[in-house]
């Protein structure tokens, strides 16, 4: 059962009254545990997913949540398709130019999963295949750091569980992708290990689509979500320990670029 994180949300959706009970819809990635992932009856769950169902609650209404693949979350914004769109997407320059973001509620890295012996960084992937999600910033920093470590062919996937599966049986050396999701399959999958962190100080956000006129309502919202520790409780169901003092899930930032 989906634990319910209310905190005055129950009271603000009251408030809010019929006139703002249209439906936000939300685009999310399917298969991203633990951040969002569809359960036994096709329901989506997760630590995102429980995020934008509360943000729903406190400006009273109701959420909708898009089954839609990662590169396509990025013109569902750009198009208005969608309101919203969250899958453990990073706050990056070049996607500003396009898209809006709130504040960051999560601190992260990239990670190098493999399941070779001889493969423990990246410099021990040089001449052999790597691979990322598409579009994602594994895929960029790949493109970036391909001379400096002479990577082998680039695979790109449109699904992270396909990633996941050429890593297992060797068809690429190394995958380059968000550490946190690396982790949680690798207890699922015997086969791959994490091998090392590439500290690249990223931070997760939701992404709207460029001048939403909703974008400071939800960042008031995620503000609210961190000041009375939901962000914490919902942090802990679904990452298994506690926020660190000063990171983003839980501190108040500004929205990125102002």
């Amino acid at each position: 059962m989906r634990m319910r994180f209310i905190g005055g949300s129950l009271a603000a959706a009251c408030l809010a009254g019929p006139a703002l009970a249209q439906t936000l819809e939300v685009g999310a990635y399917p298969s991203n545990p633990p951040w969002e992932f569809k359960n036994e009856q096709s329901e989506f769950e997760g630590f995102e997913v429980d995020l934008v169902r509360e943000i729903g609650e406190r400006m009273g209404r109701d959420i909708n949540i898009q089954d839609l693949g990662f590169q396509a979350l990025f013109a569902a914004t750009s198009s208005g398709r969608i309101d919203m769109a969250i899958s453990t997407i990073t706050i990056t320059p070049e996607r500003m130019e396009n898209q809006s973001f709130t504040q960051p509620y999560y601190d992260s890295d990239l990670g190098l999963v493999t399941s070779q012996d001889d493969v423990n960084a990246p410099e021990d992937l040089e001449g052999r295949p790597v691979g990322a999600l598409a579009s994602s910033t594994g895929e960029t920093w790949i493109n970036a750091n391909a001379e400096d470590y002479g990577f082998g062919d680039y695979r790109s996937y449109t699904a992270q569980q396909n990633l996941l599966l050429d890593v297992a049986n060797g068809r690429v050396a190394g995958g380059i992708g968000d550490i946190l999701g690396f982790e949680f399959a690798a207890e699922q999958m015997p086969q791959i290990r994490v091998a090392s962190r590439i500290r690249t100080g990223e931070q997760f956000a939701i992404m709207m689509p460029k001048g939403s006129e909703l974008l400071e309502e939800v960042n008031a919202a995620i503000s609210e979500i961190k000041e009375d520790g939901t962000m914490a409780a919902i942090y802990a169901r679904w990452l298994e320990s506690e926020p660190s003092e000063g990171t983003s899930s839980v501190t108040v930032l500004p929205i990125p670029g102002r």
